[in-house]
């Protein structure tokens, strides 16, 4: 085991690696961040920041030389990097987890020849693929690149063979995958932590609500059936077997077709459906990310109080700073803000918790506070 006192790494600085560090500082760790933004906020409370390109090999070399164990807040750290590091020091999740999480074709290829049900899709690698792909797909359907796509980005809705040619070439005609678009009966996630030993401890599935693709609400317990909760929780659990996963891994999850459960992707780190466990839960998914990466028992997460989680992005900030009084004043409700310097539409500034006596009143509470937030157009 890695006690208190040791120094961990983490690739990325975003707001992820942030509350990772936070929490790893609490626990007594010292924290080192490799990320190239001399403002990223998670270099701004960690111990120190070397700042540098993932694949800097110099860099590499440094914070495997520091480090007890290192892990990423990103699925997108290019693999060969953590391959480097993994040569000189503990690295978690393994490299072969995050080579799958990383491209849609290989994820998709994993889970179907594993059993597990996702939409119906084909792999789009070149123009001469588009139109047997639409071919075998019901329309109306999705292209979305096989990497670098999140929060919507790299997606383009089709419902023509042309549709599909225009966003193929729009996207740099990368590797791509064409996925048939399922009527959706709500959208659930369900994170879990996963032990060198094996042992998996999992958090409450959340039930999710997107907006222009970028999560915006997140309820738990879930508003489902007991028994399709736990579905959704052993199907997750299943596929971080699958993977011989270490560390904390979140499963995305549609429901569809009369209860079905489909899997839509992973994320190989700490999740935004599962910011909720840092006000709602007897241990959040940032401590247990640590436990993971250190060898230390997980701690069994139990829900302490019904929450919803909602995004504050960029766009808040439109008429000027958001009116934060309305958030600090109403009972129940805990503000997470992520230290980033700059608003942009879309982008994800910080999320509140809102706590509740019953689910659906935590989303009222969550869906009104956000919008008291605005300021007065000037």
């Amino acid at each position: 085991m890695i006690l208190p006192g040791a120094t961990v790494g983490v690739l990325g600085g975003g707001q992820l690696g942030r509350m990772f560090t936070l929490r790893a500082r609490t626990m007594g760790y010292r924290v080192i961040v490799l990320d190239p933004d001399p403002a990223s906020p998670a270099g701004a409370v960690a111990d120190r920041q070397i700042q540098a390109p993932y694949d800097d090999e110099r860099a590499l070399a440094e914070l495997a030389r520091s480090c007890a164990a290192v892990t990423m807040e990103f699925e997108n750290v290019p693999a060969v990097a953590l391959e480097q590091l993994a040569r000189s020091c503990l690295v978690r999740p393994p490299v072969h987890a995050l080579r799958i999480a990383q491209d849609r074709i290989a994820e998709k290829r994993f889970l179907e020849e594993r059993g597990f049900a996702t939409a119906p899709f084909r792999p789009v690698r070149n123009t001469g693929e588009i139109e047997p792909a639409v071919a075998a797909l019901r329309l109306p359907a999705l292209l979305k690149t096989s990497r670098l796509g999140y929060d919507g980005k790299g997606q383009a809705a089709v419902a023509t063979l042309d549709d599909a040619t225009r966003a193929f070439e729009r996207f740099g005609a990368v590797d791509c995958v064409l996925e048939e678009r399922l009527t959706l009966e709500c959208e659930l996630s369900v994170v879990l932590g996963r032990g060198a030993d094996g042992e998996v401890t999992a958090f409450p599935v959340a039930e999710n609500r997107h907006q222009g693709g970028i999560l915006e609400t997140s309820v738990v317990p879930a508003r489902v059936p007991e028994s399709l909760a736990r579905q959704a929780t052993e199907l997750a659990a299943a596929v971080a077997l699958a993977m011989e996963y270490v560390g904390v891994l979140a499963v995305e999850l549609f429901v569809a077709g009369g209860g079905r459960l489909f899997v839509n992707e992973m994320a190989p780190r700490p999740h935004n459906s599962g910011h909720y466990t840092l006000d709602a839960c007897t241990v959040d998914q940032f401590e247990q990310q640590l436990r993971a990466l250190c060898g230390l028992p997980l701690a069994p997460p139990r829900l302490l109080t019904p929450v919803a989680m909602i995004n504050l992005l960029g766009d808040l900030w439109a008429s000027g700073e958001p009116r934060w009084d309305e958030a600090l004043r109403r009972p129940g409700v805990r503000l997470h803000l992520y230290g980033k310097t700059e608003a942009r539409a879309g982008r994800k500034m910080g999320h509140l918790n809102c706590l509740a006596e019953n689910a659906d009143r935590a989303l009222t509470t969550a869906l009104e506070t956000r919008d008291a937030l605005r300021a007065h157009p000037r």
